[in-house]
């Protein structure tokens, strides 16, 4: 009985996604980054420098510093903590596991489509972050909410009158709810892709019942999460904001070492990637080829669900930051992406082809699991060592995942009861906590490509609402952005900080203050030197 639901519901949602990652689809996210792009006159190239200037760099300087938070009666953590949850939702299975599958599935030219998607994608986290915290609430207990829902109900068909005001005010109001509910869907899809894969590591690397290793390794991770999720988002922001970093520079170097250790076979790697953006034939008899369609879909379908831009998930976390600018913290949206694709998921894609490039019976045979191979790469050349360290880092990577979606999938429940009044709320965000933790287990125990599948199917309906609500408010996020970069210019023009003209008087004072404190300690520093 259980295998036929299993059948019913992979049969469901075939249907789905294969309606939801169509041509249209495929469209509008490449649309809506070239408008976007063009918009903003190429910002993810001309202003990339700015972006590490103002993001990174900064963070880097500051390690060991006490930071200063920017008010005891908010709920915010800090730009990099905001980062960090947003990196640790997008940098997961996605990166390692995710990137081995599309080539397996999509051949090495679904690693050019990746970076396409990246590329445009850069630039469309920006504009998502900077909506997102434009168009924030601040909540009575000093949380700050935002995100595709917020930006979308709240947005679209301000300030423009008539007919057409009204019928953009509907239209947001309908797509808002639309975010909110696929949210809620997509972050259970994720927790469940990224469990899964935490079980697929632990069955690769130990040898037993796999059933009973899954329960295991399902009730642990639930036991962990639900600890953590308790302390809210400055809770997951002071974890991530840990592990991602450990994670991501083990994963690099290790990452790093496999390539050299193959030096000879980089080129070759790359070979196969151009030579395969429009085609993939596979050396092995009864694998066919790959039409050009079949490459692109998988190549963005895993870029999005890898990097997730045009998602709007990320920007719920960047939205509890507790900087005053929208641009600034959308700058982060640029330096996300560009880590998370154009790093991670290229470092995988290399160490997967100088491995295994030469050896296409390995990866396109039909018989490996993209988990396995993944691991056996790293074990080529580290041993024991690297099947161990494997199999910490991509269930770390999995877990920081989990965390993040769980805040997305809570943040969506709130909004979707924010009439219920502040009891209503708390029940049904405490009721989702409950069965997020709960799936969990569930997901360690089933079949691990219908997990992916059915995450890309809500991963597409997410991205829908949100993709037409960004060409839609593009106009919009071009002035804000002029509005800051005029300001840093110097010209004395009126902070776009905020939607709301009582929360954005606030955040100008608060802006004001932070400008006039910096100017007294470079005063100080220049007359101490």
């Amino acid at each position: 009985m259980w295998e036929s639901i299993v059948n019913g519901i992979s049969k469901v949602n075939s249907f789905i996604n294969d309606l939801v990652w169509g041509w249209p689809m495929i469209v509008l996210i490449l649309g809506t980054g070239i408008l976007l792009t063009v918009r903003t006159k190429c910002m993810q190239v001309h202003k990339f420098g700015t972006s590490l200037n103002e993001t990174i760099v900064p963070t880097v300087k500051s390690i060991g510093k006490k930071q200063k938070h920017a008010s005891k009666k908010e709920n915010s953590i800090s730009q990099f903590e905001a980062f960090a949850t947003a990196i640790s939702g997008t940098v997961g299975t996605g990166n390692i596991v995710g990137v081995t599958s599309a080539i397996m599935t999509g051949g090495p030219g679904a690693v050019f489509w990746m970076w396409i998607s990246a590329f445009f994608g850069m630039i469309t986290n920006y504009a998502e972050n900077v909506l997102g915290m434009f168009f924030r609430k601040k909540e009575k207990n000093g949380d700050f909410s935002g995100g595709p829902a917020y930006y979308l109900s709240e947005g679209l068909g301000r300030n423009v009158e008539g007919k057409l005001g009204s019928f953009l005010k509907t239209l947001g109001k309908i797509l808002g709810v639309m975010a909110a509910v696929f949210c809620t869907f997509a972050a259970i899809g994720m927790s469940g892709v990224q469990t899964n894969k935490i079980s697929s590591t632990f069955q690769g690397a130990i040898s037993g019942n796999n059933q009973m290793i899954a329960l295991i390794v399902g009730i642990v991770v639930a036991v962990v999460l639900a600890l953590i999720i308790l302390g809210g988002i400055k809770s997951i922001g002071r974890v991530t904001s840990i592990l991602v970093p450990f994670m991501s520079l083990l994963f690099i170097v290790m990452a790093i070492v496999v390539i050299f250790v193959n030096v000879t076979m980089i080129g070759s790697a790359f070979a196969l990637i151009f030579s395969n953006i429009f085609s993939f034939n596979s050396a092995l008899a009864g694998f066919g080829g790959y039409v050009f369609s079949q490459i692109i879909k998988k190549g963005l379908a895993r870029g999005v669900f890898s990097n997730e831009a045009g998602l709007g998930s990320s920007v719920i976390a960047h939205s509890a930051s507790e900087t005053r600018e929208p641009v600034k913290q959308g700058l982060w949206g640029i330096f996300e992406v560009f880590f998370d694709t154009f790093v991670i998921c290229t470092l995988t894609a290399l160490v997967i082809l100088v491995s295994f490039g030469d050896k296409p019976w390995v990866l396109y045979s039909g018989t490996g699991v993209d988990t396995t191979i993944s691991m056996n790469a790293f074990e080529g050349v580290f041993g024991m060592f690297g099947t161990v360290v494997y199999s910490t880092i991509l269930p770390l990577f999995a877990f920081t995942t989990i965390l993040a979606w769980s805040y997305y999938g809570e943040k969506s429940i709130d909004f979707l009861f924010r009439r219920t009044g502040e009891k209503g709320r708390k029940i049904a965000t405490t009721a989702f906590k409950v069965v997020y933790v709960l799936l969990v287990i569930v997901s360690a125990l089933i079949d691990g490509e219908l997990a992916w599948s059915i995450s890309d199917t809500f991963n597409g309906l997410m991205a829908l609402p949100n993709l037409i609500g960004l060409v839609l408010m593009s106009g919009l996020v071009v002035k804000i952005t002029k509005n800051y970069f005029d300001r840093k210019k110097g010209k004395d023009v009126a902070p776009m900080l905020s939607a709301y003209e009582d929360q954005n008087a606030v955040f100008a004072a608060d802006l004001a203050a932070e400008n006039a404190e910096a100017a007294e300690v470079e005063v100080a520093a220049t007359e101490n030197s």
